[in-house]
C-alpha cells in the first residue's frame, strides 16, 4: 500500500475488503436471529414474561429500521470508514453488555444501542462492495454479499440452540466479541474512503426529517411486532401507534421531497431500476422472512420435529442459495438480468407452493426439499435484483441508496411475519368452524370414523356415546386444531405463491444493466 490515503483505495486487494466488510455483516445478521432462539431462556432466567421478552427483539429492531435509510447521511457527516468502525465498535461493546445485563430493563437498553450500531453494517457493506468491483462484475460482488445476507438467517438459529443449550444465553451474545474485535482490525487496516466522499458534505442536518423518521419507522415496527398480540386495530394502544406512523409517515415524505438537503434521498425513486428493484426487494423480504418463520414452527407445532432438526430442514434453504450464487454472479455479467430475476420469482414461487402442499404425513425429504429449491430462487433473485437496482445509481449516492434498499426489506419482513401470524390465527379460526360442521352422525365418513373407534377401543362397546367417553371427545377436538391449523399453514403459502407472481410484471419495468458506468440519478 502507498503512504498517500487517497490512493490506498486502488492498492488494496478486492477480496480483502470483501472480507473486512462481509465479517462486520454476517455477525449483525447471525446475532439478530440467534437471539430469537434464546428467548425462552433469557425470560427464565430474567424472571419476565414471553411477552416481555419480546422486548428484546422489538428495540432492536426499531433502532435498526431508524439507522437504515439516514445512513450515506452520516457516512457524509462524519466519514464512512470511521462511521463503520464507530458501528462496529458499538456493535461489540453492546453486545458484552447485553449478555452481562442482570435485569430486563438493562438488556433493552443495551438492545436498542446495539440495533443503532448493527443497522447500518449491511448498507455500508453492500454500498463499499458496490464500489469496490467494476461494474462488470458487481453480479459476483452481490453474490459474495448475498451469501452472507441468506446464509446469516439460516445458520443462526442452529448457532443460537447449541449455544443456548451446551453453554448459556449470554453466550448469544458473547460470541460476538472475536468477530467484531477482527471486523474492527480489517477495517482500520483495508477500508478507506475514496476521494468523492472525502469531498462530499452532508449539508445542514435535516432535524425535521430525522425526527419525522424516528417516529414513523418506530411506531410502525411496534405496530408490527405487536399487533396480532393486541388484535390489531381493536386496542387502543395499536390503534394510537399505528396512526402516528401513518401521519408521520406522510409529512415525512412530502418533507423530504421539498427540503434541499434531505435525510433520506426519496428523489432516488426518480430512477426506474432503483423504483422497481426497491419494491420487489420489500416483496422479496416479505416472503423470504414469512416463510422462514411459517416453516419451522410448523415442524416442531405440527409433525414434533425438536428445533436442531426443525433447524436443518430449513438450513437446506441456505445450501441451496450457496450453490447457485457464484453461478448467478458470473452470469450476470454474459446475458441480461432481468431474465435472471425473472427466472429466480418464477422459482420462489414454485418453492412456496410446493410448501403449500405440506400434510401432516410428509417426512423429512418433503419438508427440506422445498427449502433446497427456494434456496435457488433465492439465490438467483437476490444477487441479479441488487445488481440491476443499483446499476444507475452514481456513486456519490451509492450510500444512500443501499439504506432505503436494505430498510425495504427489512420492513418487508416485518410486514411479511406479521401477515403470516395474523393469517395463521384468522384461518386456523375459519377451518376449524368448517371441519367441526362436519362432525355428526349423519356425515358417512364421521360415521365410518366412529365405527373404527368402536374396533380400536371394545371396552366403549359398540352403542357408545360421547358422554361415556370424553377421552375420545378430547382426542377427537385435538385433532380438528390440528387439521384446521394445517389448512391455514398451507393457506398462507398459497398467499406467498401469489405474491411472488404478482411481482412478475415488475420485471419488465426494469432496464437492462448499462454496458459502461451507471448513470448518475438527478
Amino acid at each position: 500500500m502507498t503512504n498517500n490515503a487517497a490512493n490506498a483505495p486502488v492498492s488494496v486487494n478486492k477480496w480483502l475488503i470483501t472480507i473486512a466488510v462481509m465479517a462486520g455483516t454476517f455477525m449483525e445478521i447471525v446475532d439478530t436471529t440467534v437471539v430469537n432462539v434464546a428467548l425462552p431462556h433469557i425470560a427464565g432466567a430474567l424472571a419476565s414474561s414471553e411477552d416481555e421478552t419480546t422486548w428484546i427483539l422489538t428495540a432492536y429492531l426499531v433502532s435498526n429500521a431508524i439507522i437504515l435509510p439516514i445512513t450515506g447521511w452520516l457516512s457524509a457527516l462524519i466519514g464512512r470508514k470511521r462511521f463503520l468502525m464507530l458501528c462496529l465498535a458499538l456493535f461489540t461493546v453492546s453486545s458484552m453488555l447485553c449478555g452481562a445485563a442482570t435485569n430486563l430493563g438493562m438488556l433493552i437498553v443495551f438492545r436498542i444501542i446495539q440495533g443503532v450500531g448493527g443497522g447500518a453494517l449491511q448498507p455500508i457493506s453492500q454500498a463499499i462492495l458496490l464500489e469496490t468491483f467494476p461494474v462488470q462484475e458487481r453480479g459476483m460482488a452481490m453474490a459474495i454479499w448475498g451469501i452472507g445476507v441468506i446464509i446469516a438467517p439460516i445458520v443462526g438459529p442452529v448457532m443460537g440452540g447449541w449455544v443456548t443449550d451446551n453453554l448459556t444465553w449470554r453466550w448469544a451474545f458473547y460470541i460476538n466479541l472475536p468477530i467484531g474485535i477482527m471486523s474492527l482490525l480489517l477495517t482500520f487496516l483495508f477500508i478507506f474512503d475514496p476521494d468523492y466522499l472525502k469531498k462530499q458534505r452532508a449539508g445542514s442536518i435535516d432535524y425535521w426529517g430525522l425526527g419525522l423518521l424516528v417516529v414513523a419507522l418506530g411506531a410502525l415496527q411496534i405496530v408490527l411486532d405487536k399487533g396480532e398480540r393486541e388484535d390489531w386495530l381493536s386496542s387502543a394502544f395499536i390503534f394510537r401507534l399505528a396512526i402516528m406512523a401513518v401521519v408521520a409517515l406522510v409529512i415525512l415524505i412530502y418533507h423530504e421531497l421539498k427540503t434541499r438537503h434531505p435525510v433520506v434521498d426519496l428523489r432516488l425513486f426518480k430512477e426506474r431500476n432503483y423504483a422497481a428493484g426497491t419494491t420487489i426487494m420489500f416483496f422479496f423480504g416479505y416472503v423470504l422472512y414469512g416463510s422462514i418463520m411459517l416453516l419451522p414452527l410448523y415442524l416442531q407445532t405440527m409433525m414434533g420435529y425438536d428445533a436442531t432438526l426443525a433447524g436443518w430442514a430449513l438450513a437446506f434453504g441456505g445450501i441451496g442459495s450457496i450453490l447457485i450464487m457464484p453461478v448467478v454472479g458470473r452470469l450476470t455479467m454474459v446475458m441480461d438480468s432481468r431474465k435472471i430475476v425473472f427466472v429466480g420469482l418464477v422459482i420462489n414461487a414454485y418453492a412456496v407452493y410446493l410448501m403449500s402442499q405440506y400434510n401432516t404425513d410428509i417426512n423429512f425429504f418433503h419438508a427440506w426439499w422445498p427449502r433446497f429449491v427456494q434456496g435457488f430462487g433465492l439465490g438467483s433473485t437476490f444477487v441479479a435484483l441488487t445488481t440491476l437496482t443499483m446499476s444507475r445509481v452514481s456513486q456519490e449516492k451509492m450510500g444512500n441508496a443501499t439504506g432505503i434498499f436494505n430498510l425495504m426489506r427489512n420492513l418487508g419482513g416485518s410486514f411479511g411475519i406479521a401477515t403470516a401470524t395474523t393469517l395463521l390465527s384468522r384461518r386456523s379460526q375459519f377451518h376449524q368452524s368448517r371441519l367441526v360442521e362436519h362432525l355428526t352422525p349423519f356425515n358417512l365418513s364421521f360415521g365410518d370414523w366412529q365405527h373404527r373407534i368402536s374396533q380400536a377401543l371394545p371396552d366403549l362397546g359398540s352403542n357408545w356415546q360421547w358422554w361415556n367417553a370424553p377421552q375420545v371427545l378430547a382426542g377427537l377436538y385435538n385433532e380438528t386444531v390440528r387439521q384446521a391449523r394445517m389448512l391455514a399453514f398451507c393457506d398462507d403459502y398459497h398467499f406467498f405463491t401469489i405474491v411472488f407472481l404478482c411481482l412478475l410484471p415488475l420485471v419488465l419495468l426494469m432496464r437492462r444493466l448499462p454496458r459502461t458506468h451507471p448513470e448518475e440519478t438527478k
